[in-house]
């Protein structure tokens, strides 16, 4: 095994357990924490498979301000034991059934998959780089991305005027 198989393995085994600890904290705070966990996981696997750009702009858009506002959310809703609704034992086994029955279907899925990953690790060196991506998006696409940054600046005027206060100024 290479270090990258080794390294492979080690992030899928650690975005798999905290993907579980998502799950099963009883804690809403921990389950937030452990989900940045997982994004790291996730940023890594990018990293071996040479895609830098969407490592990094997964760590910023998801582990950072997705991940913040997730715990802004949980802290203003003080949630607590006392709030939450308790399940049912008929929920609770309904859930292991179903979860259950998708671990079945994927290691069917996967039993007979014979295919080798090696392939992805000896493709072109520079395949995931910021340079490459920028030039394919100013020469290839450069149409859909003006029409896109107009779309997105529109957006930002409309959420101005939305946000707005009117002064309410009465004439009698």
């Amino acid at each position: 095994m290479t270090i990258i198989e080794i390294l492979f393995w080690f992030l899928s085994a650690l975005a798999l357990f905290g993907a579980l600890m998502v799950v099963f904290s009883k804690n809403p705070v921990h389950s937030v924490l452990w989900l940045i966990v997982v994004f790291f996981a996730i940023s890594g696997h990018y990293i071996v498979l040479n895609a830098q750009f969407l490592a990094i702009v997964n760590l910023i858009v998801y582990a950072g301000a997705i991940m913040v506002l997730f715990l802004f959310v949980i802290m203003l809703m003080n949630m607590n034991t006392e709030s939450e609704p308790q399940k049912s034992k008929w929920l609770r086994m309904a859930a292991a059934l179903s979860g259950g029955s998708l671990m079945l279907i994927l290691v069917a899925a996967l039993k007979d998959n014979t295919s080798k990953v090696t392939g992805m690790f000896t493709a072109e060196a520079n395949i995931g780089l910021i340079k490459n991506l920028g030039k394919v998006l100013f020469t290839d696409y450069v149409v859909p991305f003006e029409i896109s940054s107009v779309l997105f600046l529109s957006a930002i005027v409309g959420a101005v005027i939305l946000g707005k206060k009117e002064n309410s100024t009465t004439h009698s």
